[in-house]
């Protein structure tokens, strides 16, 4: 993992996200932050699609909105959705006004079920979404999934983070789990046979499933 991160990550890795990592790692929740290397992909991956459109649920400090809104065109914009800005405002709004693409994201402080649909109500078909990222509530995840099932065109793109949960996704079928690992359980399973996707889960930083609209 050294190795990577190393030779092929830090070197790319854009000074206003090494410096909003670096500053994220002292918040006690840190652990939250999406790890760089993921951030790699998460760049590539939009940049493969060139994706102009994308809608971030769960934002935490930033890294992966940053991220975004340096992959993305200069019209590119982002609908970033937490229901608590204040990790954002204190700590990540300052690296994206100094990499220069605050103007691309739009931020929603809300509970995202229902921005969603509200979204899912107003945007008409040449409206819908390329990318979708997720790192939020994970107890949401099958409810978030639905929505963006109908906000993200087909052949867009759908990521969602933490489906290792940790290795937690391993409990015996009979023991109880939390709230949260419940939810990571349940999405991996309705991904797993879910046919308006096509899918890969990806053994990087705790886990994502990137899907691909189909239907």
């Amino acid at each position: 993992m050294q190795y990577i991160l190393q030779t092929s990550v830090y070197p790319r890795e854009h000074e206003q996200l090494k410096a909003l990592r670096e500053e994220t790692m002292h918040h006690r929740w840190a652990v939250m932050s999406v790890p760089p290397d993921e951030g790699r992909l998460l760049s590539l991956l939009l940049k493969l699609m060139n994706a102009k459109k994308t809608i971030e649920v769960g934002v935490f400090t930033g890294y992966s909105l940053l991220t975004t809104a340096l992959a993305l065109p200069k019209d590119g914009k982002i609908t970033a959705i937490d229901i608590d800005k204040s990790n954002y405002e204190t700590i990540g709004r300052k690296y994206a006004q100094r990499a220069g693409v605050e103007d691309k994201i739009e931020f929603i402080e809300s509970e995202a079920l229902s921005v969603l649909d509200k979204l899912v109500l107003e945007l008409k078909e040449d409206e819908l979404f390329d990318f979708a990222f997720v790192d939020a509530d994970k107890a949401n995840y099958t409810n978030y999934h639905e929505r963006l099932l109908k906000l993200v065109r087909i052949g867009g793109v759908i990521m969602y983070d933490n489906t290792l949960w940790g290795g937690s996704v391993l409990a015996p079928a009979n023991s109880k789990v939390d709230r949260e690992t419940d939810g990571i359980i349940r999405i991996n399973k309705q991904l797993a046979v879910d046919p308006r996707i096509e899918i890969s889960q990806v053994c990087i930083g705790d886990g994502v499933t990137i899907c691909m609209r189909i239907a």
